[in-house]
């Protein structure tokens, strides 16, 4: 028993050394530093909510993810420290931007809505219409068009190169490859049959990128578009197919400014709120229970610590509600130890000796424990998939993280401690 009491201690002592390195600003653990992530409402930035429409998919699920992953795209193109894209009620994707103060500038780079569909040359008599805008107005691309069933959902790749790098050629004009799915492949095989020697216009919100002729009929999905001027121009055009690769047609119908000067006020208020949770704790628990009671503050600190290295580990991004479900989860964390202290008071008043009332009052005060924090884990599910809400998300993970952690540290830490103690001569100590 007192083997295995031991062991279970090192394996606390080992987990906790390791999230105290992950905790501290410079870890020696990893050599960088690794920084939680915090909210919009604690840094300030911009929100963007955008809504796609998914009324002709045929899985909803898929095309809302391949939606949340062009926009990750989008934004590691912006440079944007620790942004948070996450989907919600079934149809939404929330950006959040820390740092980003203008909202026109986030629109503009990350695009109030982007529909991408390739077209070809028309007549008026047939449908046709005429798309005076370019992106690039040194081309222009007159007569009409008309729009093919081929569009930025079939696009999976767009890459700027060198013609030399691809085709094994000595020329190093600027190219732009670009990959189609497979059944986009079929399409763009079709189109290309169809239009040899005619020109092919990509078209991104009814602006041409780009009208280029084709030389041949390509089969395999993928192809290349040559007559930029340099490299730059290249990765303009790229930049912009790129854009134009959403799984379903989105609109922007949300948006927001948070300012820092809030943030930074908010983030000390919830510091300190914190700090100030913790040491009515500590004092309570400390004064009614004795020694014990220090057991528990400091399986509360043990808490904390692991509490802070998994909100890094995952990451987890901290905003005022996020904080109000740790603070929240402080209180739940001592409530298993007043369950187990109050029982293992009964325990002693029967006569049991200190080792036996120890393990009884973990052992009778279980059920509670159990049943108490799994409602309050269901709980928190609930919210965190049934809401549509950034905040209340947050203060679902949160609080359901803290449940979680504080089951491992009351009854395997606390419990451990109490047991090891209980076999020495600070033992005297032990009453409740």
């Amino acid at each position: 028993m007192k083997t295995k009491l031991w062991i279970l201690s090192g394996a606390i002592l080992l987990v906790v050394a390791l999230a105290v390195f992950i905790d501290i600003p410079q870890s020696p653990l990893w050599g960088t530093k690794i920084k939680a992530a915090l909210g919009l409402d604690l840094v300030g930035g911009t929100e963007l909510i955008y809504q796609a429409d998914l009324s002709a998919s045929t899985d909803k699920v898929k095309d809302l993810d391949n939606l949340k992953n062009v926009f990750e795209k989008r934004i590691n193109e912006l440079g944007v420290s620790e942004p948070s894209i996450q989907t919600s009620g079934g149809d939404r994707v929330i950006i959040d931007l820390p740092g980003i103060k203008d909202i026109d500038q986030a629109i503009q780079k990350i695009g109030a809505t982007y529909e991408l569909v390739f077209m070809t040359t028309s007549t008026a008599e047939d449908g046709g219409v005429q798309l005076p805008d370019y992106y690039d107005s040194s081309y222009t691309y007159p007569g009409y068009w008309k729009a093919t069933d081929l569009t930025g959902r079939n696009l999976t790749k767009s890459l700027a190169t060198f013609q030399n790098q691809t085709q094994g050629m000595t020329s190093s004009s600027p190219i732009v490859s670009i990959q189609f799915d497979n059944v986009g492949k079929q399409k763009f095989d079709t189109l290309t049959k169809e239009n040899l020697n005619k020109q092919i216009a990509i078209v991104l919100d009814n602006k041409i990128v780009s009208a280029p002729t084709v030389q041949t009929e390509i089969s395999d999905g993928q192809a290349i578009i040559t007559g930029q001027k340099d490299i730059a121009e290249s990765q303009e055009l790229a930049k912009r197919l790129n854009e134009g690769m959403l799984p379903v047609p989105t609109k922007l119908i949300g948006q927001q400014n948070v300012g820092s000067t809030l943030g930074k006020d908010s983030l000390k208020a919830s510091l300190i709120a914190g700090l100030i949770g913790l040491l009515i704790v500590a004092i309570f628990m400390i004064s009614y229970y004795g020694f014990p009671g220090l057991i528990a503050v400091f399986a509360l600190s043990i808490y904390a610590i692991l509490t802070l290295a998994i909100y890094k580990i995952i990451p987890v991004t901290l905003t005022l509600a996020g904080i109000a479900g740790f603070i929240l989860s402080i209180g739940m964390a001592i409530d298993a130890n007043v369950l187990i202290f109050e029982r293992m008071k009964e325990e002693l008043k029967l006569g049991k000796q200190l080792n036996l009332s120890i393990l009884d009052g973990f052992n009778r005060s279980w059920n509670s424990i159990r049943d108490s924090n799994i409602s309050s884990i269901i709980t928190c599910l609930i919210l965190y998939f049934s809401t549509g809400s950034g905040p209340i998300r947050g203060f679902a993970l949160t609080l359901l993280l803290g449940i979680l952690i504080s089951l491992f540290t009351a009854i395997t830490v606390t419990r451990t401690i109490l047991l090891l103690l209980a076999s020495s001569p600070l033992k005297r100590f032990i009453h409740v």
